[in-house]
């Protein structure tokens, strides 16, 4: 009796090694949360194990049915996964209702209230400098290196844009174009969403005027064809690059002919070539069928790399020529202005154009106000504490040019 009692208790064991393992339940926050902890079903993938995500109001995620008591944890990012080891002995009873696995509620992006204060200070932020606060400002690192880390970067969330495969087109994964502000490309068919996306932003200017400026990054060997795309169909009057081809590693690809090249639909001939003390001028005509538009690149090569300039007078110089081409181009596009990843140099040109415009018409600047409009619209421009001062001192600059001409 006893031996068939062991060989009984031998066989209940066994079959108890063949029950299903499921992976620790990861308890995630509901999903007004969602956009800080991301959820771990992967409906694309076929795991070997199944992840279980228990959501506290019981909206969208597999039905869990448990009788256990469990302490209550302070914070949900942190809450201790409960192990199968940890179950065994105990009197749980689990059932997953697997009809619901394939109707996970879609992401939806709510923002958090970091990122409403985020937003907030963005869009209210504000320091109206006058001529002699400017000219004092400047002499004072420390406060502007300490404002400028109060500003919110503004990056996107790669969830945010909902184009499959739109990393291959970016060369910094990280620094994405903001989804409200981005240049769509005009589709080569319905269903081709991917070639519509470029990672370029418009820019409001000065006194809030929309689509003065596109921000984008160094084109890369596969979106050449897209830049030109989009200079042409925002028909801009001016190139601005800030960055040489290579630095420590590749900033930008070579993306204009030496004479004719043609770039998808677009045809770029290059007319001439005008060497300046710290950039190259290029005068371009483009053409598309029977249509031609002329375009003028500015090439500034004299940016070091991951410093600031030690002067301001010659990205202060290539400002005004830009700006008396813009003026000369009513009724034209934007400006595309790009460096590598298309926020810092970028940034401070942007920046530095807008508030010399402000100086000049108002006698007064709020750069802190600037930047935090060009963030709105792509983050992360001005992208240093070095840059941000960079851009004061070539204000003081202006002013002092401004000041000079008043007395003459």
């Amino acid at each position: 009796i006893l031996k068939e009692r062991f060989q009984l208790s031998l066989r209940q064991d066994k079959e108890k090694n063949q029950e299903i393992h499921l992976s620790p339940i990861t308890l995630q926050p509901a999903l007004s949360e969602a956009k800080t902890v991301h959820s771990m079903v992967q409906p694309e993938q076929a795991p070997k194990v199944l992840n279980v995500v228990v959501d506290p109001q019981g909206r969208g995620a597999p039905e869990i049915k448990a009788t256990t008591t469990t302490s209550v944890c302070p914070s949900p990012f942190k809450m201790k996964p409960i192990g199968l080891q940890e179950r065994r002995g105990s009197n749980v009873s689990l059932t997953l209702d697997m009809s619901s696995l394939g109707n996970i509620e879609p992401f939806v992006a709510i923002p958090t209230p970091r990122e409403k204060v985020a937003m907030e200070y963005l869009q209210s932020a504000s320091r109206i400098l006058t001529r002699s606060q400017l000219r004092d400002v400047v002499a004072s690192s420390h406060l502007l290196q300490s404002e400028f880390m109060e500003i919110p970067m503004n990056f996107v969330d790669p969830k945010e844009i909902d184009i499959p495969r739109h990393g291959t087109k970016n060369r910094y994964k990280t620094i994405l174009p903001n989804p409200l502000s981005r240049v769509c490309l005009r589709p080569k068919n319905v269903t081709d969403s991917l070639s519509t996306y470029i990672n370029a932003n418009y820019i409001r200017g000065y006194s809030g005027k929309e689509k003065a400026f596109i921000a984008t990054q160094g084109p890369m060997i596969n979106t050449v064809d897209d830049f030109w795309q989009m200079v042409w169909q925002e028909d801009s009057p001016v190139i601005v690059m800030i960055t040489k081809l290579k630095e420590k590693n590749e900033k930008c690809v070579l993306y204009w002919p030496e004479k004719r090249g043609i770039y998808g639909k677009v045809e770029v001939l290059v007319i001439s070539v005008n060497e300046c003390d710290n950039y190259t001028i290029r005068n371009l005509v483009l053409k598309q069928g029977s249509h031609t538009q002329h375009v003028k690149h500015y090439w500034y090569t004299s940016w070091p790399d991951h410093k600031t300039p030690d002067s301001a007078q010659p990205l202060l110089q290539l400002m005004l020529d830009v700006e008396e081409d813009r003026l000369a181009s009513q009724g034209r596009g934007p400006v595309v202005v790009h460096c590598s990843a298309g926020i810092g140099r970028t940034g401070c040109f942007i920046a530095t154009s807008i508030g010399c415009r402000q100086l000049k018409e108002e006698g007064v600047v709020d750069a802190l106000s600037i930047v935090c409009q060009l963030r709105m619209d792509r983050g992360g421009m001005v992208q240093t504490s070095e840059q941000y001062e960079f851009v004061h001192h070539a204000l003081c600059l202006y002013e002092s040019r401004l000041s000079a001409e008043t007395v003459q």
